[in-house]
């Protein structure tokens, strides 16, 4: 039974889009030669990730005393940026595991992306800790394993060493999740694809034919990673947070810093995934799929957890004037009257004050003011980091030692190499794979598509009314028909959809025939696309097997053509051409208000 779709609830996909156009819409950017624009992100990518390479050579040809840390500050740019891109990567296992066990539609739009920027992210954090040990070549005594080195052991007690086993965790659960998303949108790519590409699309997508059975194992993987990787949102931060709030450190010693720092990630990553997501359906051309609608949605989050962050910093500032701990009481009045004030006035009107504007539904909305609010959130969240390590050990017990920290050309340098591997990487992925799932989208088309819900829905339904005309083409509902979510026996619930209360209404109006005669292609062969169920292979299965018009396909008893899909592999024989023969007879007889009505209680080509 599917549920029920409101009709005030604004469509996550706009344009009137079949299966089809989907597919084609989503697949083309890895098809065709990239752009220009492409072409100049990715070359200034590939500068920045050069440079911070020569910085990274540097440091370890050089040593640590490239940097400007002291005996005072030990802890500088090196793991404020670390803390920085753990935050980012923080919402990519939010969008794919939480959304997805509460069944959030919006999510199908920005998930890909997301779970890309948290590998990604994930990879330029760890740069950080390999480098900082200083011997970058001895990084292996990081891991416990049995060894001759007598006392030379990780300490387990240490929350550096948590953060070890956390991040890789994390790490591989997310590289999981966002490869099995990935292996029917291989399968999609690769049955368009021809040659040497077709077989890497083959190898990458583990031989994925779309059987209901395929389906119904996805669906579970995806579930039980959705389920393992959920506590991780919660602890990955909460031990990063464990590596200040352990210490005896006035400011860092405190309990609220788990709940905040997981707050915080998410809120960093949330704005980052905006700012991604907003340059990639312009790029792309991809407005129709990731919409306004996906875009407030987004900022109601970012609007919650940044006034979670906020009441986070006023909690802070009350205990410590609560506390009556002098120590704790500097540390904090050092943090906005010291010489790091900047950063702290930065960091508040950033994280507290910017995200505010989204109270108001035309800026949460605004595509410019969302894209500045996601920029101008990182860079807050990166003051936060900064604010609370550099600030906090510039200044500690003993006022002889007090020191000040700025960076060197060669930390700004690695900052801004690990920039460039993160775009580097991404602006690669988008050329690789589709930046929106293909399988996803697909799935909530019938109860989220602009032709069946929202303020359009009676406008698509009807007669002759759609934005290609009455006579238009019926454009196929699938492309390679082998990976269409719509066959899973096991998606046959949430993918299901039947006529809601408007589209009964409409059904019920008298039809008005049309007459006007099919149209045919200059050779006098029809398109068989625009039968629902038949994408442009199992059309020229069935030209090459003596079917090439709409008369011949309806005079074809369903056994034959079925006999016809059976011959051509193993990938088609999953397909029910049941309702072909009736579809074809209507377009035969020009009777396209009827047939559009028919396709609309189909799924799939099939009933439902």
């Amino acid at each position: 039974m599917s549920s029920h779709v409101s009709p005030i609830r604004e469509p996550l996909i706009q344009g009137n889009k079949s299966y089809h156009d989907i597919t084609v819409d989503l697949v083309s950017p890895t098809e065709r030669p990239p752009g220009p624009a492409w072409i100049v992100g990715f070359i200034i990518s590939l500068t920045l990730l050069a440079f911070g390479l020569f910085c990274i050579a540097w440091t370890v040809w050089h040593g640590i005393g490239t940097w400007n840390l002291n005996r005072t500050i030990g802890w500088g740019w090196d793991i404020t940026n670390f803390v920085w891109w753990i935050g980012i990567g923080h919402a990519g296992t939010l969008i794919s595991a939480i959304l997805l066990l509460f069944r959030q539609k919006w999510r199908t739009g920005v998930n890909r992306a997301a779970e890309a920027m948290t590998i990604f992210a994930v990879i330029c954090a760890a740069l950080f800790p390999g480098i900082h040990v200083g011997r970058a070549w001895v990084v292996f005594y990081f891991f416990p394993y049995p060894n001759t080195r007598g006392p030379l052991w990780p300490n387990f007690n240490s929350p550096l060493l948590w953060d070890l086993f956390a991040i890789s965790t994390y790490f591989t659960v997310s590289l999981l999740f966002w490869y099995a998303g990935l292996v029917p949108d291989f399968a999609t790519v690769r049955d368009r694809a021809k040659g040497l590409r077709r077989k890497i699309y083959n190898v990458l997508s583990f031989g994925w034919t779309g059987s209901a059975k395929h389906w119904q194992r996805w669906e579970s993987l995806c579930l039980i990673l959705a389920g393992i990787a959920t506590p991780l949102v919660l602890s990955v931060h909460t031990i990063v947070s464990f590596d200040f709030a352990t210490s005896v450190i006035p400011g860092w010693h405190t309990t609220i810093f788990p709940p905040y720092f997981v707050a915080g990630a998410i809120f960093s990553g949330f704005a980052m995934v905006l700012t991604l997501m907003i340059i990639t359906r312009k790029l792309f051309n991809l407005q129709n799929y990731i919409t306004v609608g996906h875009i407030e949605s987004m900022n109601k989050v970012i609007l919650v957890t940044g006034t979670i962050v906020g009441v986070a910093y006023l909690t802070e500032l009350f205990i410590a004037w609560y506390s009556g701990y002098v120590y704790e009481q500097f540390a904090f009045f050092n943090r906005a009257a010291g010489p790091y004030w900047w950063s702290y006035f930065g960091m508040m009107f950033c994280n507290v004050i910017s995200p505010q504007i989204f109270w108001v539904r035309k800026f949460r909305r605004s595509i410019a003011i969302t894209f500045f609010v996601s920029i101008v959130i990182n860079i807050g969240m990166w003051f936060e980091r900064f604010v609370i390590i550099a600030t906090t050990l510039a200044r500690d017990y003993l006022p002889s030692s007090w020191s000040y920290y700025s960076p060197t050309w060669v930390e700004m340098g690695i900052f801004a190499g690990t920039i460039g591997i993160f775009f580097t990487l991404y602006l690669l992925f988008a050329r690789v794979a589709p930046v929106v799932a293909i399988a996803e989208v697909k799935s909530i088309l019938k109860s989220a598509g602009d032709q069946y819900t929202g303020p359009d829905a009676h406008k698509h339904h009807g007669h002759g009314a759609n934005k290609h005309g009455a006579a238009t083409t019926i454009k196929s509902s699938l492309e390679s028909d082998s990976h269409n979510p719509g066959i899973s026996a096991a998606s046959a619930a949430p993918l299901a959809s039947t006529l809601t209360s408007k589209e009964s209404a409409v059904a019920e109006e008298p039809i008005v025939k049309d007459d006007s005669p099919k149209i045919k292609s200059s050779t006098g062969v029809d398109d068989l696309r625009r039968i629902e169920g038949i994408g442009p292979k199992i059309a020229e299965i069935l030209n090459n097997g003596g079917i090439t018009t709409f008369s011949q396909l309806a005079s074809t008893d369903a056994s034959q053509v079925k006999a016809l899909l059976d011959a051509a592999g193993s990938r088609f024989r999953t397909h029910d051409p049941g309702t072909w023969g009736e579809q074809a007879a209507l377009a035969r007889d020009g009777r396209w208000d009827e047939l559009k009505d028919l396709q609309d209680r189909l799924d799939g080509g099939k009933y439902v």
